[in-house]
Formats: C-alpha cells, structure tokens, sequence
C-alpha cells in the first residue's frame, strides 16, 4: 500500500479556509473555488468521513444528495491538528499541532494538546506560544466580518480553544435545538462567519465502531441537523458540511506495553494508535527505526522524521522550531492495525474504531454544500 499524502494547496482543509474568506471578499486565494457570500456557515461533524458517509446514503438522504467534493484532512487525521487546521488556515508544519500527543521538546513529558493536560501535575503550554499563528477567524473579525462559534459549553475557555478558535464569538450550546437557535442568532449579521460543531458521530464510533446501529443513528441525526440548518440560511448566504478525518474499526492490534522489543530505546510514546510519534533516547533513534520497521512490516507505514518531513505528510513545509515535536519515529498503521499502549492509554485502548493515519478511509472529508445565494 501507499500513504495517501494530503493534498496541500489543492484540496486539503486548509484551502478550505482560504476559500471561505476569500468567498467573503477577504481575499487571499480561493483554491476550492467557493462563490462569493455574504454569510458562511460551516457545519463541522467530527468523524464524518467521505467513505462512511457514501457507504450508508440510506442514513443520511439529506447529506447525500448534496452536490460538493472531497477533500483531505492532513496528517494526522485527527481532531487536534484537522481543527488547527481549519481555525489557522495553515498545513500541519505551518502551525505546530502536529498530533494528539506530543513531546514538549527538552521537557522529557507528554503534552496532550486536545485535552490541554501534561501527565501528572505539569503546568499545559500558553496556548499562544504553543500555537502562535493568527487565526483566520481573527483576519475576518478585523475585517468586519460577525465571527461565531457554536458548540458544547465547557470547550469555552480551553486551552485548545484558545489557541485555534482565538478571534470568535463562543455560543456554548449543549443541545442541537439550542445550536441551530445559535446559528440562526448568528447568521441575522449582515456579514458572517458561523461554525457549528457536532461531536456525538466520531464518540460513538470510537466506543462501539463506525457502521453499528448506534454510529447509524448518530448519522441520521447529523443528516436531520443539517437539513435543519439549511432552513436557518437567509438570502446570499451558503452552508458547507465537512470533517476533521473519517474512521476504521479496530481488527488488529499490536499493544506497545506488552509486545518485546516495541518499547527498547523508546523515551515517550505519543500520536495515537493510528498515527505514533515514537520519541528515541539519546543515541537510539537508528535502532528504534529498525525495530519498529522489522516488527511492523506489512502493518504500518513505518518513517524517520526527515522521511515523514520530506515526503510531505505534514505539508509542503515543517517550521524549524515544529521539528522537535515530531516523533524520531513516525508508525503509521494501514489495514485495520492499531497500535495501542495498555497502561499508558487503557481508555484509548478499548476504542473500536480509531483515526489517524493516511488511509483513504481516514483522510477524505467530504465538503458538501447548501445555497441560498
């Protein structure tokens, strides 16, 4: 198999972004080619693949019967780095999320960027310094442009959040009545930038596995909260349904605390299961490679950091300052293998279905459309 590298600059959730503001006469470039509006909503369902959603039209008439196209989500394919992403407008190397879990350099921990926790009691990153690029959220807000964001009440205040949503208006709704409310209060602007957030699809595939009855039903509430937002769109306004990555359900799985020989050489062991920063002791990172390829062969998708750099996993360009974050050793599990850490991830590694990786499965996101232009 082959890794499916993002398609940076061409169809990637970073030109999303630019498109969007450039649809709002923000200029910049507008490679998606999105028509001009006056109001933009984004609906942002976490977990909602372009091949789950084609494999159950039945699920969702509404969404599938909307014209749009696929995009890529970027690498990893994760809520983490897919948000920064879409809130930066920037490629992974760009802005420095480069994965669920990551070494602070020089630190000798973890840091958990979705959570915006370090083990034990270590004080979490200045989401400004861990993520010091400008939003585009800022850029359309200085520009006159009424900036929301509506989503579940205790993300307000994150870390996270203030690193990649920094520039938004917060609405904390808890309920999809209350969303859609939010939404129809912040498309009344005569210009707007509106992003709604759904995260009940990609929990429950995590817990039970895309495809089941219950994934099924959380699809079908997608598909009815979309058509519901449709209705919200007043005249010259447009809607676009997208995700941050899709999903596979766990058939193999390959446990670092427990398999010999995974952990020799090993300091910390950070991404996630479909997508692992390998970070090497002193002097061991050769040696490491060599044992991940040798054990993992015909699993995973197995690079240094200079081969995940040069090939462009993480975008046409890392920043110097972004490399250490890399893991000396990037494992990228293809097929239905997951890596998992017993005890240093027991809730992680009792998923179903996990995401990560550069499978198509993972990284095509559809963009899907709605106009009242």
């Amino acid at each position: 198999m082959i890794p499916l590298v993002p398609a940076y600059g061409e169809a990637s959730l970073a030109d999303l972004s630019a498109s969007l503001l450039a649809a709002l006469n923000l200029g910049g470039s507008n490679p998606l080619g999105i028509a001009p509006a006056d109001r933009v909503l984004l609906f942002l369902v976490d977990g909602l693949g372009a091949q789950l959603l084609r494999a159950h039209p039945e699920a969702a008439p509404f969404l599938s019967s909307r014209p749009g196209q696929v995009l890529t989500a970027g690498f990893p394919a994760t809520t983490v780095t897919s948000l920064s992403t879409l809130g930066t407008g920037l490629t992974p190397g760009e802005h420095g999320m480069l994965g669920y879990q990551l070494a602070v350099p020089g630190a000798g921990h973890l840091f958990n960027c979705l959570r915006w926790t370090v083990p034990g009691e270590g004080e979490p990153a200045d989401p400004l310094e861990w993520q010091p690029a400008a939003t585009v959220f800022e850029r359309a807000s200085r520009a006159g442009v009424a900036v929301s964001y509506v989503g579940p009440s205790y993300f307000e205040g994150t870390g996270f959040n203030q690193a990649v949503y920094r520039g938004v208006r917060f609405v904390g709704a808890d309920e999809v009545d209350d969303r859609i409310e939010g939404v129809r209060r912040a498309l009344a602007e005569p210009r707007a930038h509106v992003t709604v957030y759904y995260g009940d699809l990609d929990a429950t595939g995590h817990m039970v596995g895309w495809g089941t009855p219950e994934w099924l039903e959380q699809l079908s509430r997608v598909d009815r909260m979309a058509e519901r937002l449709a209705e919200t769109l007043p005249p010259g306004s447009a809607m676009y349904v997208t995700a941050d990555h899709g999903m596979v359900n766990a058939a193999e799985r390959i446990d670092a605390d427990t398999v010999p020989g995974l952990r020799d050489g090993v300091a910390l062991l950070g991404g996630e299961a479909r997508a692992r920063h390998v970070y090497a002791e002193p002097g061991a990172a050769g040696d490491v490679l060599a044992t991940w390829r040798s054990m993992l062969a015909g699993t995973a998708w197995v690079a240094s950091r200079e081969e995940a750099v040069a090939s462009g996993w993480f975008g046409p360009r890392v920043r110097d300052e972004w490399l250490p974050r890399i893991g000396d050793v990037i494992a990228v599990p293809y097929l239905d293998a997951v890596i998992t850490a017993s005890a240093a991830e027991p809730l992680e590694s009792s998923f179903t279905g996990y995401h990560g990786s550069l499978t198509p499965a993972e990284q095509y996101v559809p963009m899907l459309e709605v106009s009242t232009r």
